[in-house]
C-alpha cells in the first residue's frame, strides 16, 4: 500500500507525538501516547496502531535489559505489524516492521553484540 492509511487529523496528531517520542527514546511515554490513540480506533487500523505500541514497549525493555521481555513483546507486534499498511499518515510502519524483524532475529541468535538501532518513524519526505 503506498498511500497511508486514513486517519482523523486528532488521531494523526497523536501518531506523530508518539512517533516524536519514539525518536527521541521515550519509549514508555510513547506507549502512553500510543495507547491512547488506540483506545479509541476501530477496525483494522486499530492491530496496526497495537503493533507499534508492542514494538516501543519492547525497545523500553531492551533499555533496561529485559531481553526476555522485549523478545515476547515482538513476537507479539510483528504479526500486527506485518498486517498493517506500509504507512499510518507519515509514519514508516515498513520501516518499523523491519526493525521489529531484525530485532527479534538478534535476540533469537543470542542478543550478542549490539542490538539494531531502532528506525526513525517519520517519513522524511518533506
Amino acid at each position: 500500500m503506498d498511500e497511508p492509511a486514513p486517519l482523523p487529523p486528532a488521531d494523526l496528531d497523536l501518531l506523530l507525538r508518539g512517533a516524536e517520542q519514539f525518536e527521541s527514546g521515550l519509549y514508555f511515554e510513547c506507549h502512553d501516547t500510543l495507547e491512547e490513540l488506540w483506545s479509541g480506533l476501530r477496525g483494522p487500523l486499530r492491530g496496526a496502531v497495537q503493533g507499534l505500541i508492542q514494538l516501543a514497549v519492547a525497545q523500553h525493555h531492551l533499555a533496561r535489559g529485559n531481553l526476555v521481555g522485549a523478545r515476547s513483546l515482538l513476537e507479539r507486534a510483528l504479526p500486527r505489524l506485518q498486517a498493517a499498511p506500509a504507512r499510518l499518515g507519515d509514519v514508516d510502519v515498513a520501516a518499523c516492521r523491519g526493525h521489529a524483524q531484525g530485532l527479534l532475529t538478534w535476540l533469537v541468535e543470542g542478543g550478542g553484540g549490539s542490538p539494531p538501532a531502532p528506525p526513525r518513524w517519520r517519513s522524511r519526505s518533506t
